[in-house]
Parts: C-alpha cells; structure tokens; sequence
C-alpha cells in the first residue's frame, strides 16, 4: 500500500506526538507493506511554518526525522503530472490541499493521512 502524509501528520510524527494521530492512521503507518511518502507540497508549507515561528524545525530537519524514524520519503513524481491533476482540484483555495491531494491521485489514487475533514470529504481515499 501507497500512502501520503499530510503537513500535521508529519509534524506529529517528527514531534513524536503519536496520541494526535488516529489508531486508524497509526495501524496504516505500522504495516510493513506500506510505502510511506511525502509530496514535495508538505515540504514547502512545513518551510513556511518553520519561517512563521509555528514549528521548532525547519522542513529539512522534519524530513530528515521522519526518514530516519519512520522510513518516509519524498516522492519523485514529475511536478507536471501532479500540476495537471491539480488543476481539477477546484473544491479548496488552499494551494497546499491541493497539490497534496493531486499527488495521491496522481500515483495511482493512493491513500492520504490526513486529519483535514475537509480533504476526506473530497478525497475518499483519506484515511483518518
């Protein structure tokens, strides 16, 4: 199994603040089977809370916890075929959504962990 992370995903993960995310979520993110990834969307928007003082670290260091920690990665799909299924995200002014989103569809719809439930309510491939 495939699945995403979304940005407060991630940073409950690097912060070890595991009671934030669902048991649903954190049975997934246990399988042995399951290839987590990172859209380069989460990357950014962690930058950008790490530049506004709302995170401690900076996405590099975020990145480099969750990779050694829980075996996530960022995924290497070419940004022109994420930005094409994007341009189809028409629900959400929120550019991040968006492109986290485009990036599960795009890689076959894969599963997306998220707490947003404004995501879940789009994306039926959420788990929470």
């Amino acid at each position: 199994m495939i699945a995403y992370l979304d940005t407060n995903v991630v940073v409950w993960l690097a912060q070890g603040d595991l009671k934030r995310i669902s048991r649903k979520a954190q049975n997934s993110l246990a399988e042995t089977t399951t290839d987590i990834l990172i859209s380069p969307m989460v990357l950014i928007e962690l930058e950008y809370l790490y530049e506004v003082a709302r995170i401690r670290l900076s996405a590099r260091d975020v990145l480099s916890k969750v990779e050694h920690e829980i075996g996530a990665r960022v995924c290497d799909l070419p940004f022109a075929t994420v930005a094409n299924i994007m341009l189809d995200e028409k629900w959400t002014r929120d550019p991040f959504d968006r492109m986290i989103v485009a990036q599960a569809k795009a890689n076959g719809l894969a599963h997306l962990i998220s707490a947003d439930d404004e995501i879940a309510a789009h994306y039926p491939r959420t788990i929470w």
